[in-house]
């Protein structure tokens, strides 16, 4: 994609990570969400909302902010797990730019998903641009059939219960573009913990009106690190997903 397609080139994007021992991929998708942008000529920073992470991946995000500078890299150090919600609501509060990046900084997503999203965000002036894993071009790689199951199945009895509408096929994806304004009046109202958070934000924005779009994109499974998906947060998440139902 030429730099040149882009429009409205006076936004700012504001790239928000959570970490809880992120040390190895921290500097990886750093680099790559670097690389993006400055190809593309777009202003950007990358706020690290960082809980205590006992491998120190806050000196790494440190390293890099020296490297860097603080306009590039912002960081919100955090005292032990607060829960994702808290962190993209501190990473937000943290951050100036016009439209706000959610994403992994596991390296499960890609950032060179993201100039397909802005392209997507310009030429329809939606809201919202979620990435997507259940759209002819998307998909997971590196996942055993257990979590694939698990995944769709997730994903399936959210669409079924929520009714999102036509355009949300992957509610429990986290790789999203929104326009600032938007998840300024969203996020306040979200309640769920866990991965249930991601539903509701697109329940809620749908609620409010805000249109979506959706952008194919592949998962890819971390390399490093261990997972954050376990018993407590399924359990987590299936709790969210019975209270929204009841809710919503």
């Amino acid at each position: 994609i030429n730099s040149t397609q882009f429009k409205m080139k006076t936004e700012k994007y504001s790239v928000i990570l959570p970490t809880y021992n992120e040390r190895e991929n921290l500097p990886i998708i750093f680099y790559l969400l670097h690389k993006t942008f400055t190809n593309h000529s777009l202003s950007f920073e990358v706020v690290i909302v960082d809980d205590s992470s006992p491998d120190n991946t806050l000196q790494i995000a440190q390293s890099l902010q020296k490297h860097y500078g603080n306009e590039a890299v912002k960081i919100v150090s955090r005292p032990g797990k607060l829960g994702l919600g808290s962190a993209y609501v501190a990473g937000l509060a943290a951050s100036s730019g016009s439209r706000i990046i959610l994403m992994d900084a596991d390296l499960s997503h890609h950032p060179k998903f993201i100039p397909q999203m802005i392209l997507k965000m310009n030429a329809r002036d939606v809201d919202i641009v979620s990435g997507t894993r259940y759209r002819a071009g998307g998909g997971v790689a590196g996942w055993d059939l257990k979590r694939k199951i698990t995944s769709k199945g997730a994903n399936f009895l959210a669409s079924f219960l929520l009714n999102p509408g036509p355009v949300a096929s992957d509610l429990t994806g986290s790789f999203r573009l929104y326009k600032r304004d938007v998840l300024e009046e969203v996020l306040p109202q979200v309640k769920c913990k866990g991965y249930a958070f991601q539903m509701e934000i697109l329940i809620l924005a749908k609620k409010a009106n805000k249109t979506l779009e959706e952008v194919p994109i592949t998962f890819v499974d971390r390399i490093y690190g261990e997972s954050k998906l376990g018993a407590n947060e399924i359990i987590l998440y299936l709790k969210g997903l019975l209270q929204l139902f009841l809710t919503t």
